[in-house]
């Protein structure tokens, strides 16, 4: 008589353990990095925030990679869209304005994620890879040659702006108080995806890249899920975007390029795809070896 309620009383307690087990681990990951900017020299701390950063864009990448079983290479034009959108707020806008320089990338990044949607969700597989790569150059083509708007292969400079709130508070970033805002931003979008991931739309998502034909046929619009999957993500690295440009105060067409959605591609491989943290066993090196701005401002 009691061994029935024991044996269904363990899968709880599990789940409540593994879930334990998360929280502290990721508050002690937390810790770590929020005490790191007090104690590493100047160059480390805006190398460290540069690996977030990156990583926000990864995380990007995994909600069609890993959940939805789509391989996209058009997260370069996302990323590159944001922090060209966050460029034409901060050198229109005087003073230079961080929320503005947001909502621009976000919007110019959102915008893009939905025009590639609209086309290349009517594909699957390969033939999808291929879309969001072809409309990914198309973009950086366009960035590149529009020299008067974009500053082509030059790019664009401005200044950083002030961390403000409205009537309450306004200072400039240091490094530290960047490296922070950054950590804040991607730390949120983290257990925001972690949360959407686990909820029935996530759901829906992982059922598509399991067998997408069986999800259609009972009953959900998988076109439509798909497009606000890549939306999703687009969104999402376009703020990956728009505090790259924040950090650096700089815009390049070199970033809109094919490669920095190959980067993004190798980053969910090597590190686990489905997991929105498989940036952390790859972004340190790619950081050291590929970023030309981190080597600029060290």
């Amino acid at each position: 008589m009691t061994s029935a309620p024991l044996s269904k009383s363990m899968p709880l307690k599990t789940k409540l353990s593994h879930t334990a087990v998360f929280w502290i681990g990721f508050c002690v990951v937390m810790a770590l990095l929020i005490v790191a900017p007090l104690v590493l020299p100047e160059y480390w701390r805006r190398f460290l925030t540069e690996i977030l950063i990156w990583g926000l864009l990864a995380m990007s990448s995994d909600i069609l990679i890993g959940y939805t079983g789509m391989v996209s290479f058009g997260h370069s034009a996302f990323f590159g869209l944001g922090m060209y959108g966050a460029a034409a707020a901060l050198l229109i806008v005087s003073p230079p304005n961080l929320w503005l320089a947001i909502l621009f990338g976000l919007g110019g990044a959102a915008g893009a994620a939905l025009f590639v949607a609209y086309f290349s969700t009517r594909l699957r597989d390969i033939y999808f890879a291929i879309t969001t790569l072809i409309f990914s150059q198309i973009f950086y083509v366009i960035i590149f040659t529009w020299t008067e708007v974009t500053g082509g292969e030059n790019g664009l400079i401005f200044s950083r702006p002030h961390f403000t709130i409205p009537f309450l508070y306004d200072t400039r970033f240091s490094t530290a108080t960047l490296h922070w805002f950054v950590l804040s931003v991607v730390a949120g979008s983290y257990v925001l995806l972690r949360r959407i991931m686990q909820s029935p739309f996530g759901m829906v998502l992982q059922s598509i890249r399991e067998n997408e034909a069986r999800t259609r046929a009972i009953g959900y619009p998988v076109e439509r899920y798909k497009i606000v999957a890549v939306m999703l993500s687009g969104l999402f690295a376009g703020l990956a975007g728009v505090l790259y440009a924040v950090q650096n105060q700089f815009a390049a067409a070199e970033f809109v390029f094919f490669t920095t959605s190959g980067d993004t591609v190798i980053f969910n491989v090597m590190g686990g795809i489905g997991t929105l943290v498989s940036f952390a066993s790859c972004c340190r090196a790619f950081s050291a070896i590929s970023s030309p701005i981190s080597s600029r401002s060290a």
